[in-house]
């Protein structure tokens, strides 16, 4: 091989290796950054791969918030309240002013880190903005339970 290949090659190699640390880089960063979302069910019980979240995890958990299951601290902005779907409850503690349309009975989004296996810090709490409106996310999760719950009683039944 002549000198002038070898120092093409060179070039090339360190092109190509430092576009893999680049790329591997950036998909660190933003795995970091990345927010998954959960119900109370799949948060306790595990998504359906089996996935779940771990203590210290940023998430995003959506549910009816559960009518009186709202404590607020009259010192202070911190309010705890329980969000459900079909199954186990799940306490959210947030300490700050909460949205408008914040009712007990309505469904809510709630992002923040997961403090144990039943509690989320939330940083931010969104609140549905009509009767008719849930997050498509939500939605689509309540369905998924839904269905499963009903064939596990299907089964149960012997159908």
């Amino acid at each position: 091989m002549t000198p002038r290949r070898q120092k093409r090659l060179v070039i090339v190699l360190a092109l190509v290796l430092g576009l893999g640390a680049t790329v591997g880089l950036i998909l660190y960063a933003l795995n970091q950054n990345m927010n998954l979302f959960y119900t109370p069910s799949e948060l306790i019980n595990g998504k359906p791969d089996g996935t779940k979240p771990t203590v210290g995890q940023r998430l995003r958990i959506g549910g009816m918030v559960v009518k009186g299951s709202v404590e607020r601290d009259p010192k202070s902005l911190r309010i705890s309240f329980k969000v459900a779907d079909i199954g186990p409850s799940v306490t959210v503690i947030y300490d700050g002013i909460l949205p408008d349309l914040f009712r007990e009975g309505q469904g809510i989004v709630a992002q923040g880190v997961l403090i144990n296996p039943t509690t989320v810090k939330a940083s931010e709490v969104l609140a549905k903005h009509d009767e008719n409106y849930m997050p498509p996310e939500v939605a689509d999760a309540m369905k998924i339970n839904h269905k499963r719950l009903q064939y596990t009683e299907e089964q149960l039944q012997g159908k």
